[in-house]
């Protein structure tokens, strides 16, 4: 009608009785598979990431996605985590304040985690963390670790850092025997124990243990204890230079002690000139 009589589309769409919408073009939404894919492979590999962190390495990687996009498709795809179930109320029961650290190297964490080889055969691993950078300082594998092995890789790592001043720890006796204390007394540290059956005393080795077995432990059949040092340090370097923490302003642990590292020295420089 428009091209035999001249007519417009409003008249035309009127004495046919169509609604004018049935001359667009429909709209078809970009589908966004090679971003749909990318999500699915993050999320596949790490286990623990919410889309805010899916986000942040996207962004790292070059992809033109906004935050609210990143979202609408991880809800999409359905790779949103789990919500957390309600705890009970239980009475609080106030301690004497845990010290807070004000730079790196001045606290460390640690605690063990156990595990099986697909043989059947037990191993545990002794994680350290930094408290305030939360960079994993060492993750020591082993069928058996007692209190000799924890001050090995203490002096390993005093060698390489320099003591900290506090040293957090539960109530096991790898931790609280004559080795350890006496190491302690030596490097001039001090030993702050959770409170039996306190695990959030310890709070930072909890949620890092917690990402090692949900994105190592359990994605992995060791078949002996060599492979398991091998892929669980791999694991340590990539939470170290990769994972993006929310509480160091979305920087990775080495990329937040790189530049604490930095401000402090020139903090240092800038005293020393004046």
């Amino acid at each position: 009608m428009q091209a035999s009589h001249g007519y417009s589309e409003r008249r035309a769409c009127a004495l046919t009785r169509q609604h004018r919408s049935t001359q667009r073009k429909p709209l078809i939404k970009d589908p966004r598979l090679a971003l749909r894919q990318r999500m699915h492979e993050i999320v596949r590999t790490r286990v623990r990431y919410g889309y805010r962190r899916v986000h942040i390495l996207l962004k790292r990687e070059g992809w033109s996605a906004g935050r609210n996009l990143v979202y609408r498709l991880y809800c999409e795809e359905g790779l949103a985590l789990r919500s957390k179930q309600p705890r009970r109320r239980k009475m609080v029961v106030q301690r004497q304040a845990r010290c807070q650290p004000k730079q790196p190297n001045e606290a460390w964490s640690l605690d063990f985690v156990h595990d099986a080889l697909s043989t059947g055969q037990t191993f545990r691993a002794l994680t350290v963390m930094d408290v305030f950078t939360r960079e994993g300082l060492a993750i020591e594998v082993g069928q058996r670790l007692r209190g000799e092995h924890v001050v090995e890789v203490l002096n390993r790592l005093v060698r390489q850092r320099g003591a900290p001043q506090y040293l957090f720890a539960d109530n096991g006796a790898e931790f609280t025997g004559h080795l350890v204390d006496l190491w302690a007394y030596h490097h001039g540290t001090r030993m702050d124990f959770s409170r039996p059956g306190k695990p959030t005393d310890n709070a930072h080795i909890e949620t890092f243990n917690g990402s090692l077995r949900d994105e190592c432990l359990n994605l992995h059949w060791f078949e002996t204890i060599a492979e398991a040092k091998r892929i669980i340090e791999a694991w340590r370097r990539d939470y170290n230079e990769s994972r993006p923490h929310m509480t160091l302003g979305n920087r990775t642990p080495q990329e937040y002690a790189l530049q604490i590292s930095a401000s402090l020295l020139a903090q240092g420089s800038g005293a020393g000139e004046s």
